[in-house]
């Protein structure tokens, strides 16, 4: 049931988005001749036939961006981000055609205000019902029923995951393992049944949780889904080990996993950070100097020592730097081990009053200047620390694989200072597997604009 509904919604979808776009086109032209009074050279007719060949080609680009594929993973914002760069190219090659044609005729400005409400409306539209279906599906409505085969770990995360979850809206029906275990949803049987359990309780999916002493199962569990009919879906044995978002290579028809391989590892990704990277340590060294030449003097005032802190740390490819911060603590021989809690007794006054609101950090953009960071990264740890963590954190020196930045996606989380730092790798990994340009912005607006640069009242 859950496929031919998901097939009505998906034709809805883009029946809907059609219609949309259509109708964008007369309202344009309303508002360009009607209400600012425009000078009309083209009639209505072509207008029209205008808008349904720019609605048939963006209807194609939203096919070609997945827009239209079943995804309950995929989050409002991506698909908002699909959306728009589908637009601004239908815009290019919009302008690219009237160039090309000599057109002077059509309005520039009716065009524009049709991309910008139809742009707008199809937006809105999928914002609604993304957010419709993850409040249904919260209410235990348009779910997706899963018979989970495996008993063990993997099984457990899964379950984990789900119920975590619950506006994607899986709900596992039961388990297939051996023999039963201790999940929280029912024991249906054993893997020699498979077949007819998937006969019996018609599942949407079946997700395939084994564990490595299983594994020779896998061909029977494969099998059994084939004869059924019903889509599999595997967690791998070395899931802990894999990025979000994995890559594949072909060798002699022989498939190889990348386990690692990251958006900045593409050479125009990292000339672009790069390039923003330099650009935006300029802009800020220019606007802040001010504000950088009295904390400088604050700090000379408040305690007996040098203005600047200088702190060898680990970067890119594990190599290491000297970072650069104004001093807010007095004088000590502990700098190089010591873990700044919330509490720390070295601290100036003054200088707590620079924690508090980062403004200890501003140096860090010489630091980005000369490459040693970048404006957005994991923050950078003192080598004592790194050789302490790599043992105890579970893809703790992937963070080693990006430099490290002044801010990142942990800190506007509130992974700062003294905050577990298992859950700030785990932001720190997410946001290098997930890198773009437009995440790098995000988390910049936040820290600025959402005061994510302010620490609590004690500090870091």
């Amino acid at each position: 049931m859950i496929r031919e509904n998901q097939r009505f919604l998906n034709q809805l979808n883009v029946v809907s988005d059609a219609l949309l776009i259509c109708l964008m086109m007369p309202l344009a032209y309303w508002l360009r001749f009607d209400v600012l009074h425009g000078v009309e050279n083209v009639p209505r007719e072509s207008y029209l036939r205008l808008g349904i060949g720019i609605m048939l080609l963006e209807m194609f680009l939203y096919a070609v961006r997945g827009i239209y594929q079943t995804n309950r993973m995929l989050r409002i914002r991506t698909e908002v981000v699909n959306l728009l760069e589908a637009n601004f190219l239908i815009a290019a090659l919009l302008l690219g055609w009237l160039f090309l044609h000599h057109d002077e005729n059509h309005s520039r400005l009716l065009l524009g205000i049709f991309l910008g409400l139809s742009t707008g409306a199809v937006i809105a539209k999928h914002v609604v019902v993304r957010k419709t279906l993850r409040a249904m599906r919260k209410r235990g409505r348009n779910l997706k029923h899963v018979v989970l085969v495996g008993g063990g770990k993997n099984a457990v995360r899964y379950l984990d995951a789900i119920r975590g979850e619950r506006e994607i809206g899986f709900d596992a029906l039961g388990y297939v393992a051996a023999q039963p275990g201790e999940l929280p949803i029912p024991y249906l049987g054993g893997f020699e049944e498979l077949e007819t359990i998937l006969d019996h309780t018609v599942p949407d999916e079946v997700v395939s949780a084994i564990d490595s002493a299983d594994y020779e199962l896998t061909p029977h569990i494969i099998s059994c889904c084939e004869k059924t009919g019903v889509k599999l879906s595997v967690i791998p044995l070395y899931a802990e080990y894999m990025p979000s978002h994995p890559e594949f290579d072909d060798v002699g028809g022989i498939p190889l996993l990348n386990i690692r391989r990251i958006p900045l590892d593409n050479y125009g990704n990292a000339i672009v950070k790069r390039t923003v990277d330099i650009v935006g340590a300029l802009l800020m060294l220019v606007l802040l100097s001010p504000l950088m030449a009295v904390c400088a003097v604050g700090v000379k005032l408040s305690s007996p020592g040098p203005v600047f802190f200088a702190q060898e740390r680990v970067g890119k490819d594990k190599k290491t730097f000297t970072m650069y911060k104004f001093r807010s603590l007095v004088m000590n021989d502990d700098a190089d081990t010591a873990w700044s809690g919330k509490r720390d007794d070295r601290r100036t006054a003054f200088g707590a009053w620079l924690r508090r609101c980062s403004l200890d950090e501003l140096p860090q953009l010489f630091n980005v200047l000369r490459g040693d960071m970048s404006l957005v990264g994991p923050r950078p740890e003192i080598p004592f620390y790194v050789h302490r963590f790599k043992e105890e954190i579970p893809l703790y020196m992937v963070r080693h694989q990006v430099r490290p930045g002044m801010t990142g996606w942990a800190q506007i989380h509130g992974f700062r200072g003294d905050t577990p730092i298992r859950e700030r790798v785990e932001h720190d990994v997410w946001y290098i597997e997930n890198w773009s340009l437009w995440l790098d912005l995000r988390i910049m607006l936040e820290t600025v604009f959402r005061g994510r640069f302010m620490n609590d009242e004690d500090g870091k």
